[in-house]
Parts: structure tokens; C-alpha cells; sequence
């Protein structure tokens, strides 16, 4: 997606784009305090990188299935935790939380270590990780164990329809060995929601009742029709060593693990949804929960990697909004739809746009999504020096999770076997069609996929970094998307093209309603129907409900790193360049806020002595 800067394009972004250090609240330092990395000469501690490296590779052992992900051994290992499933008890936590707590006392150790500037990053990092882990725990069960969104039988379904590889024979037996643990982590997981409801950690009726269909959907077929059986027939029709015989065979084996193990443990998590659901109300925020109050106050901490406070955050919701719908108004007049609210226009405008004609236009839905990533590929060589490798695809939102699910983006294989893929969800009958746009970079290029896409390839930080085994968290990742889009903007990509510029403010509108409507839901008593009223969407308001505080992170994360660049611009002036500044961000992976900060000043410091 040539660059078009014209006069027009520069006046919009001088009076839409106001930085965040000028306009109200100021964004404070990030949660975790971390050391100032400063640019060193030192030689690289041997016995840190020994002692982080075998770390690391402790804490992916605890989760085969992040293993499995990121491939991250190699031979018999990698071979062994390819057939399991990360256990889901009680007992396994904890030993996540002590390995936390051991490896928080080693860096400890390291505090004047003379590390070099990438082992500093790396301790920061590995620090806020792991401090979070130890934070998180104590709420761990506010998480309702089977929500809609990304419960348990949702998430076993996913990972191992997508994520578990199928390249071989071998692949088809460990694929095997994994359906036989699904109905135990099923009821692992049914244990831990047991345990949760006798505190009186369950969801309201609305969220229960998504996830009742879901289950009562996976159970309808027969055991021969089953997603875990039909997604096995369809991923090995094509591989080479693998007999005829041979394929017919797993086949079989799967579907009896289905009938005589799978299916039942999906029918004992229905009975006890079932038994809870008389339990349950239409009160929507965590604050009904006990001590649910500590609980947000941890979840916004955690995922806006700030001290922000709940009505920090619903104020900077508030000031964005009016300054977004204030923009938008105008371009909506030029439309010629001046009557109503924003919301009803955005309908009025959208619905100019729905698909026409015969039959079914969702494949061309998804061929335009796919050329306007093609589009941003050839629009951003220009401001990125580091580009990801691996190709991105995108593809439609499996029909089990389509229902409640939002687009989102799949990080490729390591090895190459798995491209980056961007996911769909369109249940229709109506499409958001003026924001694929901005949808499309958000997700894909230049958003998630060169961030993460970046990471993973990146050869000179260490593995752990590259493969987000501990990173910075949402704010940074989700900041960096939502930063994307507003770059589309204020590069003139939608030069001429006045409803997507309208799409795109409007995506950037939706996340700062976002602040407002989770922070009203989990901390004001709004209800479920208000955050709708508000312009949220169904899907995305019971999104919130279940996974609190995470929704901050998109509009927090993107305001901190527009406040970075602009201190940049400001210090360096002509020494500035764009293009660097994203390497800079990118080349660094995933890392807290306060630790991106102390980067890009020590850039500045850099580029200034250059």
C-alpha cells in the first residue's frame, strides 16, 4: 500500500492528533519499575545468558503447548512435548508460581552484574514477567475457566485444529497421543471451575449461556463428524509418508477417542453449566465478585503496564472520544449525513457500502482483506527498514468460535510451515465494511504481523525475547496495532477515499470507547445494555466482561508511544527519522512501557551525539 502527503492530509493530522502529553492526563510510568538500560560498551555477561537461557527453556517445559507453538527445542524433546497438553490443575500453577519466585530471586543476583544493554532489556523484561505471573495468581479463577472467548473448550479445539503441526506421520501420532488428553484437561479444567464457583467466581447468565452454546454446538455432531476428527482427515490428505492405510487407521483412532473420552468430558463441563446457571444474574461487572474491586485494579496493571487507576483511564476514554467525534462529524457532513448521532451515521455510511447481488460474499470478503494487505506491504517499504520474512494470509474465523469471536491475528511457524494469519469472523448478514482497512493494518501489515512476525526472527535477541516467551505485555503489542493505523492515517493511505478515512477514525473511536466501557462496566455498575448503547458492539462488550482491563491496553499503549515519538521529533528535529524510530520499536520486541521509554531516550541521546 506510493505515499501521498498532500497539503490536505497534513492539516487533518495538525488538528486531529494532539499528544497525550498536552491533553489532560499524562501517562505515568509503567507498573514494574525497571533500570534505566543504558546504551554499553560491556561484554555480554556469559553466566547471565547460561543462567536466562536455561531458564527459559524450565518455563516453556511447563507449557508444551507454548512448545509446541514456537518450537522452541528441537529432536526427541520438541518430539515428546508435540504429544501433550499443558496440564490445567491446581498443582501445575503452583509450580509455575515458584518457578516464577526462583527465577525473581536469580535476577536478584544479577542487579550489578555488569550485563550489556541487551541483557538489561532482556532482565527488565524477564522481571515484568514474572512478577505479573506472581501478581496474576491470586486471581487467576475471576477468569471464568469456560468463557466464550477463550475458554478451555475453545481453546483446545484451536490449538489443535491450527496450531498443532501436521507435517509428517510422526505429526499424526503425536496429534493422536494429544486427543487421548483432551477429555482429561477437560475435566482438569471442570475441577478448577468447581472450585471457582463454591467461592462464587461465576459468570453472569448472558456469558454462561454463550458458552453453553458453544458446547451444546461441539457435542451435536457425531463422534466420525466431530472437529477434532474432520480437521485430522482434512490436515493429513496431503502428507507424503503417510499410507493410505495408515491415514485410515488414525482416522478410526481419533473418532473412538471422541465418542469414548473427548464427548464425554464435553457433556459433564454441560451438566455443570447446567447446575450453575440458575446461580447466575445479568450483573456484568467484576466489582460483583468478591473483592472484585483488587481483582480490575490488578487487570488494568497488568495489561496498560501503568498505575493508571480505573477513573484515570475512564477519563482519557471520555477526552478521546470527544476529540475523535468531533473530527468525525465533519467528514461525515461533507458526506452529506449531518442527522444523528455518530454511530447512526457510521450505520447510514456503512450501509452504502454492504455487498450487493447473489450469493455468498464472504470468499470476496476475504480476497479484498488479502489485497488490501498486499496494498499496505507495498505502502510501508518506504517507513520500515525491518520487515518480517514469513508471508501473512487471511483467512475466515472457524465456524465454532465465529459466532463470539473478534479478528485477530496468528503468528507463523517458526520453522516456515505456518504462515501469519489474520482471522475473520463474518457471521453477517452486515459487514464492517468501510473498516477493513484499518482492520487490515491493525492485524496485519504493518501491525501485528511485522511486529510479531519481526520478533520471532529477529537473530540477535535472545530466544526467549523472540519468541515472546516473556515479553511486555498487551500494551505494547496492542499499542503498537492501534499506533498503525493511525500512521495509515497520517501518511494520507486514504487519500481521496473519505469513508475509509471515516472507518479508520471510527476503529480509532471504538478504542477510546473502549476505556470508558470497561472501565463503566468494572468499576461504575454500567450494565451490560449500556456499554451496548454506548457503541459497543455485543460480541465486544461480553468480551470485556470476561477478560477485564485487557481493552485499555490498545488506546494506553498507543498513546505512550505517539508520546515517545513526539518527544523524539521534538528533541532531535531534523536528526529524526521515521523509518528509525520504527526499527528502534520493532527491533526491540515486546518490552514493558517504562522499558520502551528508557529506549527511545537513550536513541535520542545517541542520535544526538552522531
Amino acid at each position: 500500500m506510493p505515499l501521498t502527503r498532500q497539503r490536505s492530509t497534513r492539516a487533518l493530522i495538525a488538528a486531529l492528533f494532539v499528544p497525550a502529553m498536552l491533553a489532560g492526563v499524562a501517562l505515568p510510568a509503567a507498573a514494574a519499575p525497571a533500570p534505566v538500560v543504558q546504551a554499553s560498551a560491556s561484554k555480554p555477561d556469559a553466566a547471565f545468558n547460561v543462567w536466562a537461557d536455561r531458564f527459559a527453556e524450565d518455563w516453556v517445559r511447563l507449557s508444551p503447548q507454548t512448545a509446541t507453538s514456537t518450537q522452541y527445542f528441537s529432536g526427541a524433546e520438541q518430539a515428546r512435548l508435540d504429544r501433550e497438553l499443558t496440564p490445567l490443575t491446581a498443582a501445575h500453577r503452583q509450580k509455575a508460581v515458584a518457578l516464577a519466585r526462583e527465577g525473581l530471586k536469580r535476577l536478584d543476583g544479577f542487579k550489578n552484574a555488569p550485563l550489556d544493554a541487551t541483557q538489561k532489556i532482556s532482565a527488565s523484561v524477564m522481571r515484568w514477567s514474572l512478577d505479573n505471573v506472581i501478581a496474576n495468581e491470586p486471581f487467576e479463577d475471576y477468569n471464568f475457566v469456560f468463557s466464550q472467548f477463550s475458554g478451555v473448550q475453545n481453546g483446545l479445539v484451536n490449538f489443535m485444529t491450527n496450531t498443532h503441526p501436521m507435517r509428517n506421520k510422526q505429526d499424526v501420532d503425536s496429534y493422536l497421543a494429544r486427543l487421548d488428553q483432551v477429555g482429561t484437561r477437560m475435566d482438569e479444567a471442570l475441577v478448577r471451575a468447581r472450585g471457582a464457583a463454591a467461592k462464587k467466581l461465576i459468570p453472569p447468565r448472558f456469558i454462561l449461556e454463550r458458552a453453553q452454546f458453544q458446547v451444546d454446538h461441539f457435542l451435536k455432531p457425531s463422534a466420525a463428524e466431530n472437529v477434532f476428527v474432520t480437521s485430522l482427515t482434512e490436515r493429513s490428505a496431503e502428507l507424503k509418508d503417510l499410507t493410505p492405510e495408515a491415514r485410515s487407521a488414525a482416522i478410526a483412532r481419533a473418532t473412538r477417542i471422541v465418542e469414548t473420552k473427548v464427548r464425554p468430558a464435553y457433556a459433564r463441563v454441560q451438566a455443570f453449566m447446567a447446575e450453575i446457571h440458575p446461580a447466575t444474574t445479568d450483573v456484568a461487572g467484576i466489582s460483583r465478585l468478591p473483592n472484585g474491586a483488587a481483582a480490575y485494579a490488578r487487570a488494568l496493571e497488568n495489561f496498560t503496564s501503568t498505575k493508571l487507576t480505573a477513573d484515570q483511564i475512564h477519563t482519557i476514554g471520555l477526552r478521546e472520544v470527544a476529540r475523535i467525534e468531533a473530527e468525525m462529524d465533519k467528514h461525515l457532513r461533507s458526506l452529506g449525513l449531518s442527522e444523528g448521532g455518530i454511530e447512526a451515521r457510521m450505520k447510514q455510511l456503512d450501509a452504502r457500502f454492504q455487498p450487493k447481488g447473489e450469493g455468498d460474499p464472504r470468499p470476496g470478503i476475504i480476497a479484498s482483506y488479502n489485497e488490501m494487505v498486499r496494498d499496505a506491504e507495498r505502502r510501508s517499504a518506504p517507513l520500515f527498514n525491518l520487515k518480517p520474512r514469513a508471508p501473512v494470509d487471511v483467512r475466515r474465523v472457524p465456524p465454532m468460535t465465529e459466532p463470539s469471536a473478534a479478528a485477530h491475528y496468528s503468528m507463523p511457524a517458526p520453522d516456515g510451515t505456518r504462515p501469519g494469519i489474520f482471522w475473520v469472523p463474518l457471521v453477517g448478514p452486515t459487514f464492517p465494511m468501510i473498516r477493513m482497512r484499518s482492520l487490515s493494518y491493525h492485524e496485519a501489515v504493518p501491525g501485528h504481523h511485522f511486529q510479531l512476525a519481526i520478533q520471532q526472527e529477529m537473530k540477535d535477541l535472545p530466544k526467549f525475547r523472540s519468541q515472546r516467551i516473556f515479553s511486555g505485555g498487551s500494551a505494547h503489542s496492542e499499542g503498537w496495532a492501534l499506533y498503525t493505523e493511525r500512521l495509515a492515517v497520517e501518511q494520507g493511505w486514504y487519500e481521496g477515499d473519505v469513508p475509509g478515512l471515516l472507518g479508520a477514525l471510527g476503529s480509532e473511536l471504538f478504542r477510546a470507547r473502549r476505556l470508558v466501557a470497561d472501565t463503566g462496566l468494572h468499576t461504575k455498575n454500567w450494565t451490560r445494555q449500556q456499554a451496548i448503547d454506548y457503541g459497543m458492539g455485543v460480541q465486544e462488550t461480553e468480551r470485556y466482561i470476561v477478560w477485564p482491563g485487557q481493552a485499555n491496553a490498545y488506546m494506553i499503549g498507543m498513546l505512550r508511544i505517539l508520546e515517545l515519538r513526539q518527544k523524539a521529533q521534538t528533541e532531535l528535529g531534523d536528526k529524526f527519522s521515521l523509518p528509525a524510530f520504527h526499527d528502534l520499536v520493532l527491533g526491540a520486541g515486546s518490552v514493558p512501557l517504562d522499558v520502551l521509554g528508557n529506549l527511545v531516550d537513550n536513541w535520542i541521546a545517541g542520535q544526538k551525539k552522531a
